[in-house]
Order: C-alpha cells, then structure tokens, then sequence
C-alpha cells in the first residue's frame, strides 16, 4: 500500500523536530555566535564538540580538586610565580647595579599569615622552626604518597631552595606560604586547619600537590630548574 502524502509529511515533520546531538550542537553555536563570543569562541565550540571527552574523575578526585589538594594546573598561580621570579631578578639587577645586597627572596614570619577567613595564627610559645625535623617528617611520609626513597634527594632540594624547610617561611615577592611554598597559603587548609603552624599539615598537602601536578617530586624539581617555580 503506497504511503499517503500527507502521512509523509507529518513523518518528515517530526524527524526535523527531534533534537540530535549534531542539531543541539549547532543550536549552541547559533546562540554564542547571536548573543556574544565571536568566531573564536564558535570554533573552540565546534573543536571540544569534536575531541573525545577526557577520563572521567571518580568521587574521590572531584573531592580532592574541590578541597585544593588535586595538583591541576592554575594558569592564574603559575602566571603570579612567574611574576614573583621576574621580579626578585629585577631587584637583584637593580641591586647590583647600586652596588648593594639585595634582599632574600624569603621572608620568616612572626605569625602564621591569614586569609579566606583565616585570621593570623600565634606561633606556639617556645616553639621554633626545626628544618631538620621537618625533613624527618617528609622523609617517613615519602612512602605514603607512592614515592620510593629515590625522590628523597629531588625533594630535600626542591624545598631547600623554596623556604629552607622552614613552616614560617613567606616569598616576598608572590606571598607564597610554608615549607611547600604554597600560593595561597590558605590552599594548605584542605590538609589540616593548623596549615599555617604545623609543619607535617604543610608536608602533607605539599607532598599531595607534588603528586597531583608533577607525579614525582623528581618531576617537580626538574620543573624548578627549568623554570624557576613549581
């Protein structure tokens, strides 16, 4: 039986009316190109359209990335450490050119800094850094994180040369906080309220940070030499 022409029509009707992902696709980009963005934006649109989306995070890394601790690159952080580092070579120049010292890149606080509804901290009374306690403290965590004991020297290094292991310890220059130099300082918080005087919280979310972002803190350390922060 041959099909009636007006039962054609209400069948192509309603093929054109369901909603494809190519048709949502491009009812998108009709809206960014009408309403704003430009050309730039329309063909990054069509460009994450066409990439395989990534590996999905489980719960526990969304957690991790929600609390500061997953190591993803933060254009805006990186972008303030490249600052930070111009700057003190800036000084330096200046420096040497007048004939003067210039100052140390490290500053050591008198009180644990605040921030993000954190007010400054007091020291503990008596208390004073132990750079060589701390490193103990790194050491025996090394193993927990997935490290063998062949980061160690990449790790006693790396924070050397950012705070000398000390929890006290701020940049001048980009406000960096604690043995792990972290940017801000509050980030520490998601490994322990106590981040800006206890220094196995800061060890703790340092050590996280190294994994999330550079695998290793060998991975780290190359980065430092390479271009100056981590």
């Amino acid at each position: 039986m041959s099909e009636r022409p007006a039962q054609r029509a209400s069948r192509s009707s309603r093929r054109r009316s369901r909603l494809t992902p190519k048709r949502v696709v491009i009812i998108g980009l009709s809206a960014v190109i009408v309403f704003g963005g430009g050309g730039f934006v329309a063909y990054r649109a069509i460009d994450n359209a066409n990439t395989p989306p990534p590996d999905v995070l489980s719960l526990e890394d969304l957690g991790r990335l929600a609390g500061g601790e997953f190591g993803t690159p933060d254009p805006k952080t990186d972008a303030l450490k490249e600052a930070a580092i111009q700057a003190h070579k800036a000084d330096e120049l200046k420096a040497a050119r007048d004939g003067k010292e210039s100052l140390d890149v490290i500053e050591v606080k008198k009180k644990g800094p605040g921030g993000d509804g954190f007010p400054p901290a007091n020291f503990p009374p008596g208390s004073d850094p132990s750079p060589g306690s701390n490193k103990a403290t790194a050491k025996n965590m090394l193993s927990s994180f997935g490290f063998g004991e062949d980061q160690w020297g990449c790790l006693e290094k790396l924070w050397m040369k950012e705070s000398g292991w000390n929890e006290r310890a701020m940049n001048r220059y980009s406000g960096a906080y604690g043995i792990p130099q972290s940017l801000p300082g509050t980030k520490m918080a998601s490994a322990g309220a106590d981040w800006q005087t206890n220094a196995a919280t800061q060890i703790k979310w340092g050590l996280g940070y190294i994994k999330g972002r550079y695998g290793t803190p060998c991975g780290a350390w190359g980065h430092s030499q390479a271009r100056g922060w981590y």
